[in-house]
């Protein structure tokens, strides 16, 4: 882990849920991880999923070791406890969809919970239960919205709009920044990289960037000291360190308000 910060300090833990697979939990946790971590901050992602999705994006890359900690609920308190002695800004977790018990442990000990959902019916219908769970803890949680189609002509899709709407009845604020359906995932999957690290400048970057604002808010994040290093991937990349660069310094704005 990356070390730095006086022993002692705080990090930020944000839990990660979905009832229901493929949602886009591991989608959440890895954009938002790594355009942090993008950005400055010292950030460690928890692969608490045994089916080790995140682990699987991240683990060939040469930093792995120092963010990438695969792990179960019950070594939630060590793992915290290494992150604050070694300056962690930030410890994001991307939970298991079940034991039930499992997932409380970390709501409960987190400072904000992401209930991740697809707008549609079923996915609507699932996230009632994390809603229900994150209730039972003390701990605020906001309702993502992911995989959403995009606007057409610059107007809301109305698939959207029902979600929103639907999910304005529950007893969590839904986020006002919504994930979209978009290729520039899978691609930044497919190359071990956050998508903000994948194209700074496309649709998709500019949805996570705009979330992890927002969450930034919620979670009072410190404002960035320096830029992290750039992934190998990127400094191949024609013009990719001057828009990475670029995208710190925007998102150093957003996250000081």
């Amino acid at each position: 882990m990356p070390s730095g910060k006086a022993r002692g300090s705080l990090v930020k833990t944000i839990t990660v849920n979905s009832r229901k697979g493929g949602a886009g939990k591991t989608t959440v946790s890895v954009s938002l991880a790594m355009a942090a971590r993008q950005a400055g901050l010292k950030v460690v992602l928890a692969d608490m999923d045994p089916l080790r999705s995140s682990t699987e994006i991240l683990r060939s890359r040469a930093e792995a070791p120092s963010m990438l900690i695969e792990t179960n609920a019950g070594k939630l308190w060590v793992l915290q406890e290494g992150c604050r002695r070694n300056g962690c800004d930030l410890l994001v977790i991307d939970t298991p969809t079940h034991p039930e018990s499992e997932i409380i442990h970390c709501m409960t000990h987190s400072d904000l919970v992401l209930a991740v959902t697809r707008p549609t019916f079923l996915d609507l219908a699932a996230v009632r239960e994390t809603i229900a769970l994150v209730q039972r803890t003390t701990t605020p949680g906001l309702v993502v919205l992911n995989q959403c189609p995009p606007k057409r002509n610059g107007e809301e899709n109305p698939v959207v709009i029902d979600a929103i709407q639907r999910l304005r009845f529950g007893k969590l604020p839904v986020a006002k920044s919504v994930l979209r359906s978009r290729i520039a995932y899978q691609h930044a999957f497919a190359s071990n990289c956050g998508v903000t690290e994948w194209d700074v400048n496309s649709e998709a970057a500019a949805d996570v960037l705009w979330l992890l604002a927002e969450i930034s808010k919620h979670l009072a994040l410190p404002r960035p000291e320096k830029d992290a290093p750039l992934p190998r991937a990127l400094r191949r990349r024609p013009q990719g360190v001057s828009a990475v660069r670029t995208m710190q310094a925007a998102l150093k704005r957003l996250v000081a308000g």
